[in-house]
């Protein structure tokens, strides 16, 4: 386990962990991984941490999940390994009993057989399907673990543990996978329709066959291929535990190595790689499936397009999520051109910035459908959700977005058309597209919004901005007096506070069964509300409760929350540590105010090349009685209303400045005004 997972065991930060091994001279030597990164053996941590009292005992999950991280064949193997046990648990209980009631030989001998029942069933014989059957050798190292995996499920089941645990690793290693956000899935999943058999050629974690798969129909299909094998054996595990669909899932470059060169699905959904100039331009040139044009070498993603059409039948639907630059580029016109003359390409959507990575761009969604015959007067639908934007690092408003996305399509789908919506959507017959350019972005076609709703809400900005300046105004602390000298007072730490019972520390999870809002380092940075979410796992949430005072613990800033009836219930998001203190000898007010002190967080902060993490437990506070500490904590709440006003009248400022400009360019404000 590396230093970031004794951390997690301890609930600290991992400069405490640094700050263990310089003083400590019995902590456990590293057993592997590379200086600047080293690895100790799991064992030896829990047992120095336990003789410290440092740790009770290592919850269930994290053992299971450090015997992952720690195995000899590498992480995803093993989880590989987990997996396919939890899947014979899901389906074939019994069997999983007989092999483990006797030795781990025993365990390690027995289990192949009996994998190869379930396995076959759900994936295939064994030659075709991706996921192999584990051997004997190679099991016997994975014992513990799939013992401890067995033990983990009996409380949620097989399906929540092994969404925990593919979780957690997706989590580790977040620069090793593209990840496709749940909402644009499900957003996806309903654009494309009901439908028996799905395929997505670049199937990644699964997340969008799983969408498919959400409401499940009877004998519904699930194709699916990646060119990671590895990953591709864990996606198939996941739909397998995650659905009752047929699972078939290949290993392979689909452009390449297209491995369902015979299927004809109901619909095909695709997030596939952007701006890939390594795709096969040059030996595919001649590949039937180009039928409306072949993609220029810088145009993967048309490729992708024609690929996803040639795998639906006649009438089927694809869903492709595109890079904006796939709209208008010269390079792909004529591609662009030939599948809205013949009517394959039905609507581009344009969503906010923030829906999908990579977070900076506003992404597109292309619903295209494979022509059953040339319709007679074709329409295109142009779509932009963009104004449904979030703020901060929470995404967009994917209520908003579905609801505006899916009535406009909807409309079109039943009757070819759609009344213009100005500044959301409009649909727009073909001819019109079709000049030198092909230029297929929504924005530059779309009506720009009425002028009097316009109007209207920068009079409502005006009306706001004017109130906050006044409050700001009557809110400004008086300046204090000079030349005071610093008093000397008796200090104690976070540390200190936590072991006498004087607060509660806690920190943020990497996953949760709660849907709630999730309060990300960004909200609290920004003073904004709860933005976040949290992917699915069968991990607990950390909840807020009012009075908790939450610090971000990266990034240098000198930030700490008090938690109001507003934002309490919310889930504390990763890189957070949530203090609760005991009102019988803390006031909160007083311990947020005294966290932000600079010097205080100098004292307390590493720094790497890159980065300042915040050991919070080395904060410190002076030793005040309760009612001292009052007359402080009253003075930093309304430091704290006068600040929040600040940043209020700042957002709004920007809005009216950004209204003002886009009023006067598109001619719905008056410039004699």
């Amino acid at each position: 386990m590396t230093a970031a997972g004794i951390a997690r065991l301890a609930g600290v930060g991992r400069a405490a962990v640094s700050n263990w091994r310089r003083r400590h001279a019995d902590f456990p030597q590293p057993v592997g991984g590379t200086e600047t990164s080293p690895s100790f053996a799991l064992a030896d941590v829990e047992a120095w941490l336990r003789a410290q009292g440092k740790l009770a005992e290592v919850p269930p999950r994290e053992r299971v999940w450090q015997q992952i991280a720690g195995h000899p064949e590498g992480p995803a193997a093993a989880l590989a390994h987990a997996g396919c046990v939890l899947l014979l648990i899901h389906d074939r209980p019994p069997l999983w009993l007989e092999a483990s009631a006797g030795s781990d030989e025993r365990l390690a001998a027995m289990l192949p057989a009996a994998l190869d029942h379930v396995l076959d069933a759900r994936f295939g014989p064994a030659p075709e399907r991706t996921v192999p059957t584990p051997i004997a050798p190679s099991l016997l190292p994975s014992v513990p673990l799939l013992r401890g995996a067995a033990e983990l499920a009996a409380g949620p089941g097989a399906r929540k543990t092994f969404a925990f645990l593919l979780g957690r690793h997706l989590d580790a290693s977040p620069r090793q996978y593209t990840l496709t956000p749940d909402p644009l899935a499900e957003l996806m999943a309903e654009l494309a329709g009901p439908a028996r058999t799905v395929l997505d050629p670049a199937c990644g974690t699964g997340t969008l066959l799983r969408a498919a798969a959400a409401a499940t129909r009877p004998g519904q299909e699930l194709y699916g291929q990646d060119d990671d094998p590895a990953l591709a054996t864990l996606t198939a595990l996941r739909l397998a535990l995650s659905t009752d669909a047929t699972v078939r899932v290949a290993a392979g470059d689909s452009l390449r190595a297209d491995a369902l060169p015979g299927l004809r699905a109901d619909a095909a959904l695709c997030h596939p790689p952007f701006n890939e100039r390594n795709w096969g331009h040059d030996e595919l040139a001649y590949d039937p499936r180009w039928e409306y044009g072949f993609p220029a070498r810088t145009e993967s993603e048309l490729a992708w397009v024609q690929h996803a059409l040639a795998r639906v039948r006649d009438g089927g639907t694809a869903v492709v999520l595109m890079p904006p630059a796939a709209a208008s580029r010269r390079s792909g016109r004529r591609v662009r051109a030939d599948l809205l003359r013949r009517g394959a390409l039905r609507a581009v959507i344009a969503l906010p910035a923030g829906a999908a990575p990579p977070y900076s761009l506003p992404l597109h969604l292309w619903v295209l459908r494979r022509p059953e015959k040339a319709p007679a007067q074709p329409e295109v639908l142009l779509a932009d959700a963009g104004q449904f934007a979030g703020e901060g690092r929470g995404g967009p408003d994917w209520r908003s977005v579905r609801e505006a996305v899916l009535d406009a399509w909807g409309a079109f789908d039943r009757t070819g058309r759609l009344d213009e919506r100005p500044g959301l959507a409009r649909t727009l017959p073909v001819i019109e597209l079709l000049d030198d350019d092909v230029d297929l972005a929504p924005a530059r076609h779309l009506p720009p919004p009425t002028a009097t709703g316009d109007g209207g809400r920068l009079t409502d900005v005006r009306e706001r901005l004017d109130e906050t300046l006044r409050l700001t105004a009557e809110l400004t602390p008086a300046a204090p007096a000079p030349g005071r000298a610093a008093p000397r007072r008796p200090l104690t730490t976070v540390g200190e506070l936590a072991r006498g019972g004087a607060l509660t520390l806690r920190t943020g999870t990497h996953g949760g069964r709660a849907r709630v809002p999730v309060l990300t380092d960004h909200d609290v940075l920004a003073g904004t509300a709860p933005s976040g979410t949290l992917p699915e796992s069968d991990e607990e949430p950390v909840l807020t409760e009012p009075g908790d005072v939450v610090v971000p613990v990266l990034g240098g800033g000198t930030v700490a929350r008090v938690v109001d009836a507003t934002t309490a219930g919310a889930a504390l998001g990763r890189n957070l540590v949530l203090l609760r203190p005991d009102p019988a000898a803390l006031d909160p007010w007083f311990l947020a105010g005294f966290l932000r002190g600079t010097a205080n967080h100098r004292q307390a902060s590493s720094y790497a090349s890159t980065a300042t993490r915040l050991d919070v437990r080395r904060l410190q506070l002076p030793r005040l009685p309760l009612d001292a500490q009052r007359g402080y904590g009253d003075r930093f709440r309304a430091l704290d209303e006068f600040e929040r006003a600040l940043r209020l009248a700042g957002r709004l400022g920007e809005q009216l400045v950004r209204g003002l400009y886009d009023g006067l360019t598109d001619g719905t404000v008056d410039p004699g005004r």
